[in-house]
């Protein structure tokens, strides 16, 4: 496969604003896990490396994988699809927390990629979009949940570090 963000197999005759947001999920995907080559044919992007701003990195970049999760509403897809492209995030979020290994872990596990596939694979030209009223509360409060509790874990990550390099006092 190219590493084009925008090429992608046929979708079924998408309106013209759903077909601007896969673009955009395409885009943004790419840009945050693939878009920086680093030899051997692997690619990184963006999302480990502002993972490794201690605390904010990880939620910051939660908080920009939530676009994927607003668009996917939006075109309509299926609430348990909705639902795993949350839990991929929040494992990102979560296990990128841990200084090093989080940034190596988001590196490989690629969340966004993860839940581009899904929106691909879940995505019917036939589905209505939903409106921007009640996909606004739901988003909301999804985003809201998912970014609490990326930050309870950042600040647990960051509590339990200082410990263990302080001491343990």
């Amino acid at each position: 496969m190219s590493a084009d963000p925008v090429e992608t197999k046929l979708l079924p005759e998408p309106s013209s604003d759903a077909a601007r947001r896969l673009r955009r999920l395409r885009r943004l995907a790419w840009v945050m896990d693939r878009s920086i080559p680093i030899g051997g044919g692997r690619r990184i992007g963006l999302d480990p490396i502002i993972g490794l701003i201690p605390g904010l990195g990880d939620w910051l970049g939660a908080a920009i994988s939530t676009v994927l999760v607003y668009d996917a509403i939006r075109l309509g897809l299926p609430f348990r699809v909705l639902a795993q492209m949350v839990l991929n995030i929040a494992i990102e979020a979560a296990v990128g927390t841990v200084p090093l290994l989080g940034d190596i872990f988001d590196a490989a596990w690629q969340a966004n990629q993860r839940n581009l596939r899904l929106v691909e694979s879940h995505y019917d030209g036939r589905l209505k979009l939903r409106p921007v009223r009640s996909v606004g509360v739901i988003f909301l409060v999804v985003a809201g949940v998912l970014l609490v509790l990326v930050a309870v874990v950042i600040v647990f990550v960051v509590r339990l570090v200082w410990a263990v390099f302080s001491g343990g006092a």
